[in-house]
């Protein structure tokens, strides 16, 4: 019988072995601290722009009572209006945004998802079109963003390639395959759910589990076809958000399960720390 050989973790090894980390990221204020402003009213009609640190402090008290924000009491919002920067109609904004956005506290752990060729998803209140947060990520892969890099990532992606014995792709071919493989959640798109996302981003969070367990699945059997054993029997998902209320319900709704593979993450403040 050959001997099996017993592999690793993170990204691959000299012997072609995938890991089975997945990510799953909120995008503003933790991927980026983008410019985009949420609309909000104050006492005499008049709109106030707030950014969405802001807005995930302050939106429990939107419409039940008024606050001081900026000089302006805030008495609500209209939520017709108040997230149209946030909708299909700020699509091609986004797109430019991204370049001139700050980096998130999970910035790093974008870029190494990336570099590394790992699948990942955007779970992210914003209601563009999921094409939108795909084209906005090829942009940054293509352009070699602030520390992603476009050649490491077709390196391990070739890795990937030869590991599942599928044939070659061009460069551009085998980085759209790939987003193609990655899940793009924009929950608020043709819902209108940006004030209280927390159930759609549980909802898109149980879709990607699924899909993540199959993938995985999928290189256990190549594995054993290849005679080869990984170490992480188990696919492993780490979920990021700036906001409580958010984690709290994730976690809350996947730390029974008895096959639970998701690990969450706060990132309030801009400092990440498990919770």
């Amino acid at each position: 019988m050959k001997k099996l050989n017993v592999k690793l973790v993170e990204g691959f090894t000299e012997h072609g072995t995938p890991s089975l980390k997945y990510y799953a990221f909120d995008w503003d204020d933790n991927i980026m601290v983008m410019p985009t402003k949420i609309m909000v009213l104050d006492e005499n009609g008049n709109e106030v722009a707030m950014s969405t640190e802001d807005f995930a402090e302050h939106r429990v008290n939107l419409g039940k009572k008024p606050f001081e924000y900026k000089g302006h009491t805030i008495v609500g919002m209209d939520p017709t209006t108040a997230f149209r920067n946030f909708r299909t109609d700020g699509d091609d904004q986004f797109k430019v945004d991204v370049f001139k956005a700050k980096k998130g506290p999970v910035w790093n752990d974008f870029v190494e998802a990336i570099n590394n060729g790992s699948i990942f998803s955007i779970i992210t209140a914003r209601g563009h079109s999921p094409q939108t947060l795909r084209d906005a990520v090829y942009n940054m892969i293509v352009m070699n963003f602030d520390g992603i890099d476009r050649k490491q990532l077709v390196k391990n992606l070739k890795k990937f390639r030869t590991f599942m014995d599928m044939e070659n792709k061009s460069d551009k071919q085998l980085i759209n395959d790939y987003l193609d493989m990655c899940k793009f959640y924009p929950v608020s798109h043709g819902a209108s759910v940006e004030a209280n996302p927390e159930e759609a981003k549980v909802e898109a969070m149980k879709e990607f589990v699924s899909y993540v367990k199959q993938l995985s699945e999928e290189l256990h059997q190549q594995a054993r076809i290849k005679n080869l054993v990984m170490n992480r029997f188990l696919p492993t998902i780490g979920f990021s958000d700036d906001d409580l209320r958010n984690v709290e319900l994730m976690k809350k709704k996947f730390e029974k399960e008895p096959d639970n593979i998701l690990q969450t993450y706060l990132t309030k403040g801009g400092v990440k720390k498990k919770y």
